[in-house]
């Protein structure tokens, strides 16, 4: 199970709390409503110690770019010039 996992099961909690919610609104006193919302409930509960038991997410920050340490294909500066130096000419000593 990955973090995307129990991101989508705690959205689909959520909104299944938000609906026993409006069915307890209207039909309350019921017993069969009572024990599903308070299955529900407890649903949100196991899905927080589930959170507890992977332990913190390290995350990755968005603005690091990653960089390969593989040298570049030398025909990519074929032409180019050293922005401020000027471009490359053969040394003839």
């Amino acid at each position: 199970m990955t973090r995307d996992d129990i991101t989508e099961i705690r959205a689909l909690v959520r909104r299944l709390c938000e609906r026993t919610t409006a069915l307890r609104a209207r039909s309350g006193r019921d017993p069969v409503v009572r024990r599903l919302v308070n299955d529900v409930e407890r649903i949100a509960i196991d899905l927080d110690e589930l959170d507890d038991h992977f332990g913190p997410v390290p995350r990755q920050r968005e603005d690091v770019v990653i960089v390969s340490d593989t040298p570049y294909d030398p025909a990519l500066w074929h032409g180019a010039d050293d922005e401020g130096v000027g471009g490359h000419r053969p040394h003839y000593y």
